[in-house]
């Protein structure tokens, strides 16, 4: 999901058309990375993509939007459409700001560091219930791909069945999804461990599970463990 910081910092001279339009192309670069597969082209022209009106002046306006990672095949369409020139098409001067495993989108952006930032469903919900002033603008998953991974073959079958056992999980998790898993399923905070975007520690537990997102984790654990891990989305 990417959100906005409201009143947007240094936006504040756009209308709401031109707000809808921004929002619009947020949502239209996420859909080319989601369908193209990271697949690339280079055709700028007229006719690879639709176009819009500039700005009258023919200024671009300067947009900072920070992803929730490092630069990988899923940011593919907002990385592709600098390089191909589709947001100055519209008017942008688009910088896009790396994210990584220590990277708070929301303190950036309520800091005026970024104007955009790529997030989860979960921390709409928590903006929301801590009354931050963030607007959601465009959906590029319909379904968030956060999940949890065990061992196959000891027993977790379920979310229930991970009850106990040590989940390495990240500082995130604790004010997003961890809260519910709580709520739910009765899952303890001494369960937790410190997940550092490394499979080993989970590879050397076959009792434990461990946080990953569907399209990363289960794939780097076939691959440097040997085996399919359970999934559970």
């Amino acid at each position: 999901m990417s959100y906005l910081r409201y009143p947007p910092r240094g936006l504040y001279g756009l209308n709401r058309r031109r707000f809808l339009q921004y929002g619009a192309i947020a949502t239209g670069v996420g859909v080319l990375a989601a369908c193209t597969g990271g697949e690339q082209t280079t055709d700028a022209s007229p006719e690879a993509s639709p176009t819009a009106p500039a700005s009258p002046t023919g200024e671009l306006t300067q947009i900072t939007y920070g992803t929730n990672w490092f630069a990988q095949a899923e940011h593919g369409g907002f990385y592709q459409a600098v390089a191909t020139g589709i947001y100055e098409e519209y008017g942008l001067d688009v910088t896009i700001q790396m994210g990584g495993p220590q990277v708070n989108g929301t303190q950036l952006l309520m800091g005026g560091a970024i104007d955009f930032f790529m997030g989860y469903g979960s921390d709409a919900i928590k903006a929301v219930e801590e009354g931050i002033p963030k607007v959601t603008v465009a959906s590029i998953f319909q379904k968030d791909p956060q999940i949890l991974v065990a061992h196959p073959d000891t027993g977790a079958e379920s979310l229930e069945d991970l009850k106990g056992r040590p989940i390495f999980i990240s500082s995130a998790a604790n004010v997003t999804y961890w809260p519910f898993l709580k709520a739910r399923f009765g899952f303890t905070d001494d369960q937790k461990r410190p997940y550092n975007f490394n499979p080993g520690p989970f590879l050397a537990d076959k009792n434990a599970a461990q946080q990953g997102y569907l399209s990363s984790e289960p794939l780097a654990i076939a691959k440097e463990g040997g085996f399919e891990p359970v999934v559970f989305c």
